[in-house]
């Protein structure tokens, strides 16, 4: 290997580096490199995107080394007077097929030999206008035996939009194909043209409502590297608990919502009530039963107390009463079992090579979690052991959230018994000086999985490019890829137990 990438630049979570610090390769160089460390186990790649430049394109990846810790930026620049045209990595890496379809999307380029090139969405600022939502070239298999059945993208449960195309020999699916991009509403636009700090916070609250903590989280440390704001310990332990009661929430609600497509009343019923005490605790911290206001760079508007703390550690000791009786009696049920389990199944190999990331990873055995990879928040002075289960069908998925559950009772309850919250944490920021030539890059762990924020300055400190990925990005292929040889009525229980995100999706 040459000097050059001997020479590779390595970050930590949470960092803002100066652009001048990234090596940028030839082509060539930048494809080799990438193999290289993508075809390594302890690799994968969290971000890959493109974005104006001078005279051209300046091409950024960033690949986790979830071993050391590390994230390894690699990036190359293509002039606007050469061909729109690179040679694909996907037929070698099939988890970079998402990123160079939406390169292809936003910039028109062509990625050679890349096996399905075609919009991930259809924003108006689209590259190609000629290309349609409602043209979308779906996979199709010629065959008189055959029969399609398009689902959508008018939702039957009047959630978000979204189409879904299977190909069926009788009751069996051979294929599922899902094509999203209804609802794209700019947001990474949009932070770009607000300049007030608090309206882009809101944005941030907002690209996926389930997951309001997740995404604010990964934006205001983003926010806070590239103003090289430093903040405490303690508000950096109560922004994990947020987050950990988000998971909560979200999971127990999940739950309930397997047991209503398998008719199991008592545990829909249960499970969702119990969700209710979980969200109505959240919302006397900050006012919002989402979590939406809790996080804020630089500090929070309303602090944890300790008067918050025992309030917390009664709602949990009567949640966990309720949820480990329920959950004990729901999970041994045989009806539950037997509609649950090989229903779905991946493997790891498969969820490795599509880039899955969160519980659709954990579920098959590949342990892939920011929280103790690429620690943040709280996890830093508080680690946690993530979840892994090996089987990769829907009872997996099932039983993941409620040791997952358990597992985030058992960590708040032990930060709960090591701090005291005598002194309120630091008050928000009402502006942040931004370094200027520099790339930032945030890493949280929401209840779905991996959230990556990126962002780029100019040389006078302004944002200039900003860039989200949700886990559903990289997870709806788990989906698709796991109702392959089942039932078509398998769908509905198989949808619910990934419960991705269209909007999260459809930025």
């Amino acid at each position: 290997m040459n000097e050059k990438f001997e020479n590779i630049c390595r970050v930590k979570n949470n960092s803002a580096t100066d652009l001048n610090l990234i090596p940028v390769y030839t082509y060539s160089e930048f494809s080799d490199l990438a193999l290289n460390l993508l075809t390594k186990k302890e690799n994968h790649c969290v971000n890959y995107f493109a974005s104006p430049y001078k005279n051209g394109l300046r091409f950024i990846a960033s690949i986790a080394d979830d071993t050391a810790g590390d994230i390894i930026l690699l990036s190359h620049f293509l002039a606007s007077s050469e061909p729109k045209q690179l040679n694909s990595l996907t037929p070698k890496i099939t988890a970079l097929h998402i990123f160079e379809r939406e390169i292809f999307e936003n910039y028109g380029i062509a990625f050679k030999d890349h096996p399905w090139l075609k919009p991930v969405r259809f924003p108006h600022d689209r590259f190609d206008r000629n290309l349609k939502v409602n043209d979308y070239p779906f996979y199709k298999i010629n065959s008189h035996e055959l029969h399609e059945v398009g689902v959508g993208p008018v939702h039957a449960g009047i959630i978000e939009p979204g189409h879904f195309r299977f190909i069926c020999n009788g009751e069996n699916v051979l294929h599922l194909e899902i094509q999203l991009g209804w609802q794209h509403r700019g947001v990474e636009a949009l932070i770009l043209e607000k300049k007030q700090l608090l309206q882009r916070v809101i944005l941030s609250e907002s690209i996926a409502g389930d997951t309001a903590v997740g995404h604010s989280l990964a934006f205001a440390q983003l926010i806070e590297s590239l103003g090289d704001i430093k903040i405490s310990g303690q508000l950096m332990v109560e922004r994990a608990i947020a987050l950990e009661l988000e998971r909560i929430a979200i999971h127990v609600g999940d739950i309930a919502a397997l047991c209503t497509d398998i008719s199991y009343g008592l545990g829909a019923n249960i499970f969702a009530i119990l969700r209710t005490g979980i969200i109505n605790y959240t919302q006397s911290w900050c006012g919002n039963r989402l979590g939406k206001g809790m996080i804020r760079p630089g500090g929070i508007n309303l602090p944890f107390t300790n008067e918050h703390k025992k309030r917390l550690l009664e709602v949990l000791t009567k949640f966990e009463f309720q949820f480990v009786e329920l959950a004990h009696r729901t999970y041994k049920l045989s009806s539950v079992q037997n509609r649950f389990d090989d229903i779905g199944t991946v493997n790891e190999d498969l969820i490795r090579s599509i880039g899955a990331v969160g519980m659709a990873a954990r579920m098959a055995n590949l342990n892939r979690d920011i929280r103790s990879s690429h620690p943040f928040a709280g996890y830093i002075q508080f680690p946690i052991e993530p979840v892994i289960l090996p089987k990769g069908d829907v009872f997996s998925r099932f039983l993941l959230r409620r040791k997952e559950i358990k597992r985030s009772i058992a960590w708040i309850r032990n930060i709960l018994a090591n701090a005291n919250f005598d002194t309120p944490s630091e008050k928000p920021v009402n502006e942040i000086v931004l370094k200027p030539d520099s790339f930032a890059i945030s890493l949280t762990e929401g209840w779905r999985g991996e959230i990556c924020h990126c962002a780029l300055t100019d040389d006078t400190g302004n944002m200039i490019f900003y860039k989200i990925k949700d886990p559903s990005m990289h997870n709806w292929k788990a989906l698709e890829l796991s109702l392959r040889n089942l039932e078509i009525s398998d769908f509905p229980i198989n949808n619910k137990s990934y419960n991705l995100s269209y909007c999260g999706y459809d930025l």
